[in-house]
């Protein structure tokens, strides 16, 4: 057995794949609480079996500290505050903040922009097609990279003419726990900016009665909400609604619809079962979820007092750090959890977290990944890659690593 006070690095994910790194399944099975070095020099406590990590994220004993407050720095080093996102919200505020945005993404309200959804994935489908020579083309380009992107400008009011404004910055911000304290906090401060400067470019539209019949974009229903009497909602809070919809709504969702697809089309069998049964989708995506790491970035959470988890004392102010990715592929929680079976049934994943702070656009995700599989299934029913996938190359620029193409006939 490894000593369990090595300062491990951070298990590295196989080029050319999207991970789970394999090094995890030792660490469920020796070190499930491992010292390790982030990419960013601090060291944290790696939690790697699902049981420890779902329990993590619900921990009140362990909070997610704001971009700006982790590494901890004091005196003249001390970057200024920043907005909290949902995700570090805390206590009554993140309470208040959550009641007016689930809404948003209820039933009621996913099941009138379904119709939406398919309609931009039929267009872009219908471009591939008509642009395609030999009936084969580049799902990434054509399908898998700008769908996440107008489904979010329109759901969330986001001028899809401003994305190489907020693009550069969201990417740096996946890439947090890698970068220099500086470039993080100068991307989460322009976010900022832009998000607060969109808001008031609305304001200044549409007056003070838009949205209270519930129609707009999510901005505007917000915006309606935080101007009611007697509403908990700020204006401060819809400026950190927007930054954590681009921080969590686009380059997660693209890389995780690429991973999915080609999942896939490396499955055929599956893949054929699923178009037979179009009825099953429901499971497919969750299985998705599961089985593709919708996040190998790194979660930090700091604890706020000390703690014993299997032997390894945890004192007040270390970093914690839950891993999806390794949860999601134990054993003790899923029979067979390498094998892609998109049946199964249970699956709690914890793709989206778990908790109070559970990803709070999840549903959106399932809805997207469904429609775009539906989609793809339905008007190109004998699709399948048109180069080997071992020479696919990769987009490895973030922590969110997929196929940086998918050449595929049909």
């Amino acid at each position: 057995m490894s000593d369990l006070h090595t300062v491990i690095p951070v298990p590295a994910v196989a080029p050319g794949t999207a991970g789970p790194p394999c090094a995890y399944a030792r660490l469920r099975h020796e070190q499930p609480v491992a010292k390790a070095q982030l990419p960013n020099g601090e060291t944290g406590w790696l939690l790697s079996r699902y049981e420890d990590v779902r329990a993590a994220f619900a921990d009140p004993r362990l909070i997610r500290p704001l971009l700006s407050a982790w590494p901890p720095r004091e005196g003249a080093d001390a970057p200024p505050p920043c907005l909290p996102t949902f995700l570090e919200m805390t206590g009554r505020h993140h309470e208040r903040v959550r009641r007016a945005v689930l809404p948003l993404f209820g039933r009621r309200r996913l099941g009138s922009m379904e119709p939406r959804i398919r309609a931009i994935a039929e267009e872009l489908i219908d471009s591939m097609v008509a642009g395609a020579e030999g009936r084969s083309a580049d799902l990434v380009a054509a399908y898998v990279e700008p769908l996440p992107l107008r489904v979010l400008c329109e759901a969330v009011g986001l001028p899809y003419e401003d994305r190489d404004v907020y693009l550069p910055h969201t990417l740096t911000l996946l890439s947090a726990a890698a970068l220099p304290m500086e470039e993080v906090l100068a991307a989460l401060y322009a976010l900022q900016d832009y998000a607060a400067a969109l808001i008031s470019r609305k304001e200044r539209e549409d007056g003070p009665h838009e949205g209270r019949e519930g129609e707009g974009d999510y901005v505007r229903l917000l915006l309606a909400e935080s101007r009611r009497p007697g509403s908990e909602l700020a204006r401060d809070d819809v400026i950190s609604f927007v930054v954590t919809m681009l921080m969590a709504g686009y380059k997660t969702n693209m890389q995780h619809t690429g991973n999915a697809l080609l999942t896939l089309l490396t499955h055929p069998e599956e893949m054929r079962g699923l178009r037979d049964a179009p009825g099953r989708v429901g499971p497919a995506v969750d299985e998705l979820l599961r089985h593709v790491p919708l996040m190998n970035a790194i979660n930090i959470l700091v604890a706020q007092e000390d703690f014993t988890l299997h032997g390894q004392l945890i004192r007040a102010g270390d970093a914690v750090v839950p891993v999806p990715a390794s949860a999601n592929r134990d054993s003790e929680a899923f029979t067979d959890p390498d094998r892609l079976d998109l049946t199964r049934a249970p699956n709690p994943h914890v793709a989206f977290g778990h908790g109070p702070h559970a990803c709070t656009g999840g549903h959106l995700t399932r809805l997207q990944l469904a429609t775009v599989i539906q989609v793809l299934l339905e008007r190109l029913p004998a699709l399948e890659l048109a180069e080997p996938a071992d020479s696919l190359p990769w987009d490895e620029s973030t922590p969110l690593r997929a196929p940086a193409r998918l050449p595929v006939r049909w």
